[in-house]
């Protein structure tokens, strides 16, 4: 089998799987509870915060664990708006986030805020300078995603952090799911106020995530209940999700610093060129500022969902859009957004690499495409 959809979910390293039995069985207590098992449990719970906090460069003060990326955008973003509404209720973010940032923001529109959506270039990079345009006495949050989860772009996030620092009471929030343990992102010294992270994008279980809160700054809680990660996000903690989590994440960071980055950059630049000399495929990633794991191209004329038919015949797995969009039988809204054509946007194709894949997988999903790809154009011209 040849996994080429890290994107979506990735695979729970074996070490996580072992670290999530072990607290299931042997530490299910609650962590409110007040008893020696409780104890027991709560100190895990403050022990992967503390490790989690130092892995991030953060305070662990400044770490709420949540379930995924999306309960982290909803709880980042609707807890900004609502906390701060009277101070205005203008909010910026651009036209090729996550889905559960847009809709969000689709929310927060009903409910009287106002949304100016920042438009990107054929790159899928933001215009920096229609965001400072934008920006208003009444603006109170900016959300931007690190590396857009399609096309692999990564935003300029130190030049916005750069930017709002002139403007202390917008807040800046940044969707660091794509990102984490790929493209380093230092979040103290880009001056991001929020950033999620989701713990099933870097070899943790679902169902785990984190939601970085500076120091100092208060939101509004969406989840009313027993008070608990600091009051923010109530109810029982999934202790074994975050001792697990907290290992993947260290695990995977330690792969990245110790050659796995440049591995990564490798897979990408072998599928890169052998894409570029196949006829009938356009490449949508962008050559500059792009992570090196997520590769987009377009076969024309061939519609994605038939080409990904075809290629887990042969026991390989890709995907079209975001895995929140891809049963969608619709044009990429990202591709569209970015300027690149209907066709392009209709015809697209997402490769998404782990740690875990190598040049051969990469040289068997060539060879694989060159001989469907012909076959396919030929039926559906």
């Amino acid at each position: 089998m040849i996994y080429f959809d890290n994107s979506a979910t990735t695979r729970p390293y074996p070490e996580v799987i072992k670290a999530y039995t072990k607290v299931a069985e042997q530490y299910f207590a609650n962590p409110s509870s007040i008893h020696t098992l409780g104890s027991e449990v709560e100190k895990l719970l403050l022990q992967s915060r503390v490790l989690t906090a130092s892995l991030l460069g953060v305070k662990p003060m400044e770490i709420v664990f949540t379930s995924s990326g999306t309960e982290g955008n909803n709880l980042a973003i609707k807890g900004v708006a609502f906390q701060y509404q009277n101070r205005g209720k203008h909010i910026i973010t651009t036209s090729i986030e996550h889905p559960s940032v847009l809709e969000a923001y689709k929310q927060l529109e009903a409910l009287g805020f106002t949304v100016s959506y920042v438009e990107v270039d054929q790159n899928g990079r933001m215009n920096i300078e229609q965001l400072k345009n934008m920006l208003r006495d009444d603006t109170i949050l900016v959300s931007i995603i690190h590396v857009n989860n399609e096309l692999g772009t990564i935003q300029p996030i130190k030049e916005v952090g750069k930017i709002l620092k002139n403007y202390p009471k917008i807040l800046f929030h940044v969707d660091h799911v794509q990102g984490i343990g790929k493209v380093p992102l230092e979040l103290k010294d880009s001056g991001v106020d929020l950033s999620t992270i989701s713990g099933h994008k870097f070899h943790a279980l679902r169902g785990t995530g984190i939601l970085y809160i500076r120091d100092g700054l208060k939101i509004a809680s969406i989840m009313s209940g027993g008070g608990q990660e600091m009051g923010i996000r109530s109810g029982t903690e999934n202790v074994a999700g975050i001792v697990s989590m907290t290992k993947a994440l260290r695990l995977t960071l330690e792969k990245i610093n110790q050659g796995g980055l440049n591995h990564l950059f490798q897979l990408k630049e072998a599928l890169l060129s052998g894409l570029r000399q196949m006829d009938g495929v356009i490449v949508n990633t962008p050559v500059q500022d792009s992570a090196p794991h997520i590769i987009n191209f377009s076969v024309l004329h061939v519609k994605p969902e038939v080409l990904i038919h075809s290629l887990s015949e042969h026991d390989i797995f890709v995907s079209t859009q975001s895995a929140c969009s891809s049963k969608l039988a619709q044009a990429s809204r990202v591709l569209t957004a970015a300027g690149l054509g209907e066709e392009r946007a209709k015809t697209a194709i997402r490769v998404s690499f782990s740690l875990d894949n190598t040049l051969e997988e990469v040289e068997i999903f060539l060879n694989v495409l060159k001989s469907i790809v012909p076959k396919l154009q030929e039926v559906m011209r």
